[in-house]
């Protein structure tokens, strides 16, 4: 019955926002009109009086105030989807400590593969694009920007965790945080993969929170990885995390990382142009090439 009525307000919100997005669109969009009709009035009348100039300036004003309600109904709109998704995975988590699972989170033993790789892509798909305001600058982990050095990843985090594989190297892995012992300072995490059965014990070294949000390379360039530089990426179709070079930074919102990853069976030393998303991008703290 909670998920239901959870689902139920959720859908309303949806509609809501939509409706006064909708109305305050049909809004703007009049006045904007009223500015084309004047500016081919004066241009077919081939001067600028007094009038047109006082009626521009007011419709002008007007259009600014319309731009501005829109983005604040968006702005607005955008916090619910993230408090939403916030539930959601508070649920989620609640739901894996109580052992149910619903048909979106499987638990581990039972998931395919491919499965697991969708969810994988959807994760990537829906990570938030940083949208900030004038002036205001991308904040931690938002695209290549690190966390604070005093983070702490929540529970239900995904991570990037460098653990001792069964042959005795070691390996970086995508993982999900249980919890953090601020007295160790240590993390206990889970292996994403279904194949990994073990429970590690991390110090923070061995941890990199992964991105919360996207970073929008037409706003915020200097949020992205830049070309040549070096960075951990997570191999497409597996759940290992490697060292990769960036070929090409995201141009547009929705674009991929192209990168390199370091393969000695190439003869340059690097595989070709793999597309990875910004989500499972995260900086490399090795310099020296393996």
């Amino acid at each position: 019955t909670t998920d239901k009525n959870t689902d139920t307000t959720v859908s309303l919100g949806q509609q809501y926002f939509l409706f006064v997005f909708q109305e305050e669109r049909s809004r703007s969009e009049h006045n904007l009109l009223n500015i084309q009709k004047t500016h081919e009035r004066m241009q077919t009348e081939n001067k600028t009086s007094p009038y047109y100039r006082t009626k521009l300036r007011g419709l002008y004003t007007t259009a600014k105030a319309d731009a501005e309600a829109e983005c604040s109904i968006l702005r607005h709109a955008l916090d619910k989807i993230a408090e939403i998704k916030s539930l959601l995975e508070e649920r989620r988590i609640a739901a894996k400590m109580a052992g149910v699972y619903s048909d979106s989170d499987p638990p581990r033993k039972t998931m395919r593969r491919g499965v697991l790789m969708t969810l994988l892509q959807q994760s990537a798909m829906t990570l938030p694009l940083w949208i900030g305001k004038p002036g205001e600058s991308p904040p931690p982990l938002c695209g290549a920007t690190p966390a604070n050095s005093d983070y702490v990843a929540k529970q239900g985090d995904k991570v990037a965790a460098r653990v001792k594989a069964m042959d005795g190297d070691e390996q970086w892995i995508l993982a999900e945080v249980v919890s953090y012992n601020h007295s160790t300072n240590k993390y206990e995490v889970d292996d994403i993969d279904e194949e990994g059965k073990e429970r590690h014990t991390l110090s923070r070294r061995r941890i990199i929170p992964l991105p919360q949000w996207k970073a929008n390379p037409e706003t915020d360039p200097e949020a992205l990885f830049s070309k040549d530089q070096l960075v951990l990426a997570l191999y497409p179709q597996t759940t290992c995390f490697y060292r990769a070079l960036i070929h090409t930074p995201p141009h547009r919102p929705q674009d991929d990382y192209s990168v390199l990853f370091e393969d000695t069976s190439y003869a340059d030393g690097y595989s070709p142009p793999l597309n990875v998303a910004q989500r499972y991008v995260v900086a490399c703290k090795e310099n020296k090439k393996k």
